[in-house]
């Protein structure tokens, strides 16, 4: 590792969320390999492949290595960073292995133009693709194109902590143009208003009260089937700090039944991780 390299520091919530993403890459490619389809795995916020653990410094690999290390084996990596640093870090990882490619920008941008298009239909590829956006940095356009392509599953990171934070203001006029922006281009459109605030009737106007985000998670679950296209999203499961605050929901999102099957069995094992007792 390049001693000059800082990596991120994640929580055990993300420690979980790393150890789903593992569960299921295997069956993934079992299934698909069982149907002479080719596997690829694509990481749109890859980071430098390993993390520290919060507390302890323990180095823990992070989603583009173990992915490296699934077996049965994806038939090609696509490893996006806008990071300089992360990304020579990913280069070194992946060194002698022609079927990594390593690509250095904003995956808005690169996933849409350079990487998409190389996974299609016609020559029975498929991808599994991993959206995890530190906040509101993903567009809604790459989520899209994945659906409506029709080969890509995806994991995203729903981030409720940043939505709640800059965003979901109990006093809607408050929040500035530009984090309304960001939420805008996040869920496609501004239909995350309607989602997020009922207008209700004061004694003098016109009053905006916010939902429970339960009904924004909601919202967005159905944009992913109806707008995205996307045949099969199962409720996603929340990661919890140690205080038990959901820090963000993990979602999935597929074409196909049996992919379904596996996240739910798998999302029930670790649906109550990080819950606070009551009492």
């Amino acid at each position: 590792m390049n001693s000059d390299l800082k990596i991120d520091e994640i929580g055990y919530w993300s420690e979980i969320k790393l150890a789903i993403l593992e569960e299921y890459a295997k069956p993934y490619n079992q299934i698909l390999r069982s149907h002479n389809l080719h596997p690829n795995y694509v990481d749109g916020f890859a980071g430098a492949g390993h993390h520290q653990a919060k507390g302890s410094g323990r180095v823990i690999d992070g989603s583009p290595t173990r992915a490296l290390n699934v077996d049965p084996p994806f038939d090609s990596f696509y490893f996006v960073d806008s990071d300089e640093g992360r990304v020579s870090e990913l280069k070194r990882l992946s060194a002698g292995r022609s079927n990594v490619h390593v690509c250095h920008g904003d995956c808005n941008e690169v996933l849409i133009s350079e990487v998409f298009p190389k996974i299609n239909y016609a020559n029975r590829q498929r991808a599994l693709c991993i959206l995890d956006p530190y906040g509101l940095d993903l567009d809604w356009q790459v989520i899209q194109t994945a659906g409506k392509s029709a080969v890509t599953e995806i994991f995203l990171n729903f981030p409720v902590m940043d939505m709640n934070r800059n965003v979901f203001w109990r006093n809607y006029d408050g929040v500035s143009s530009s984090n309304q922006g960001r939420m805008t281009r996040f869920w496609g459109d501004d239909s995350w208003k309607v989602a997020a605030y009922t207008t209700t009737q004061g004694l003098f106007e016109e009053m905006q009260e916010k939902n429970p985000i339960s009904d924004v998670v909601e919202a967005f679950r159905n944009r992913l089937r109806k707008v995205a296209s996307f045949k099969h999203v199962p409720p996603p499961i929340p990661m919890r700090n140690t205080k038990g605050a959901v820090v963000y929901f993990l979602f999935f999102a597929a074409q196909q039944p049996a992919a379904d099957k596996i996240v739910k069995d798998i999302f029930a094992k670790y649906a109550h991780y990080g819950e606070v007792p009551i009492g």
